[in-house]
């Protein structure tokens, strides 16, 4: 696990270089890298959500392609399109921007439903398909998508089934005021992301994603997990509880979570750690509790400290 452990730090560290302050929303970022998932950046303008994507995938050494989603998008500006060559009298492919290894899909609640939903089949499945034809999407593949939490003229709400393909939902927030004034003396000559190198190939993430699936977690930290999923579902300030999907998801972020903390086996504070990040844009809230302005994430809170935190039954062998 030291290898591993080293690695991890490495690629937060450089991605430290450009974003101030952002340690615990890296880590997080990460997370869902290494799970094999994507994530939904919800925040307002300006605070850096390009320069973190874009960190990201120089980081990893990976391709990186920006979608900027707006009203009149098609579908197959985002997955690519058969064009019919004169010469070679064929269709051939033309691969969209989300063909790449990590993409970022700019004000995704800006298009239109059917647009979308283009990117349903790639956040889940890893593929595209374009007249029949199924392209793969050469992994790691790795979606940061964004949405501006706060200004809702003109935009398209994501619908549950697209936001279910989202492993986390994070937010980067402001800068406090230290953290600000650095950042205006890093940019005083150039941008520090112009000199951002990488740290890692594509090919040790795929071997980091792959110690995440063999990271441990116990029968006694499952049923923990199945439980605060299962509260979500009972609770009477929750209209739609998390589906089993979110079980998965919630259980492979742990592991992902485990694996950065430098352990081998998932602990149940791993998954009280992530559970937030998980569950929150996974559930729909009672109209009278959004009416009190309740967030989910404080619902959420409150049922994980409800649930007995289970004692280990057994010790997983290292």
């Amino acid at each position: 696990m030291t290898t591993s452990t080293a690695k991890i730090d490495e690629i937060i560290e450089n991605v430290e270089k450009v974003m101030i302050g952002k340690r615990a929303e890296i880590r997080l970022s990460l997370v869902a890298l290494l799970a094999g998932g994507h994530v939904l950046l919800e925040d307002v303008p300006g605070v850096g959500k390009t320069v973190f994507v874009k960190a990201m995938a120089k980081t990893i050494n990976g391709s990186f392609k920006r979608i900027q989603f707006t009203p009149d998008l098609l579908p197959s500006d985002v997955t690519g399109v058969s064009i019919y060559n004169q010469n070679k009298q064929a269709f051939e492919f033309r691969p969209g921007p989300v063909m790449a290894n990590v993409v970022l899909a700019d004000e995704i609640n800006r298009t239109s439903p059917k647009t979308q939903s283009a990117l349903l089949e790639a956040l889940e499945e890893g593929n595209v398909t374009v007249d029949g034809e199924t392209m793969v999407i050469h992994s790691p593949f790795f979606v940061m998508a964004t949405q501006n939490p706060v200004e809702y003229s003109g935009t398209f709400p994501l619908p549950e089934a697209q936001l279910d393909r989202f492993l986390v939902r994070i937010s980067l927030g402001y800068p406090t005021i230290e953290e600000e004034l650095e950042l205006l003396g890093r940019v005083e000559q150039k941008h520090p992301i112009e000199d951002l190198e990488a740290v890692v190939t594509l090919d040790e993430i795929s071997a980091l994603q792959q110690e995440v699936k063999n990271i441990y977690i116990d029968e006694y930290v499952k049923e923990y997990l199945v439980n605060i999923v299962h509260a979500t579902r009972t609770s009477g300030k929750i209209e739609l509880g998390a589906s089993p999907r979110a079980s998965i998801a919630l259980m492979r972020t742990s592991q992902a979570y485990a694996l950065i903390m430098g352990r081998d086996f998932v602990a149940p504070d791993d998954v009280k750690a992530v559970a937030p990040y998980v569950l929150g844009h996974r559930i729909r809230l009672q109209h009278d509790v959004h009416m009190r302005e309740e967030a989910a994430d404080e619902v959420l809170a409150d049922l994980i400290k409800q649930i007995r935190v289970p004692v280990e039954r057994k010790r997983h062998a290292t």
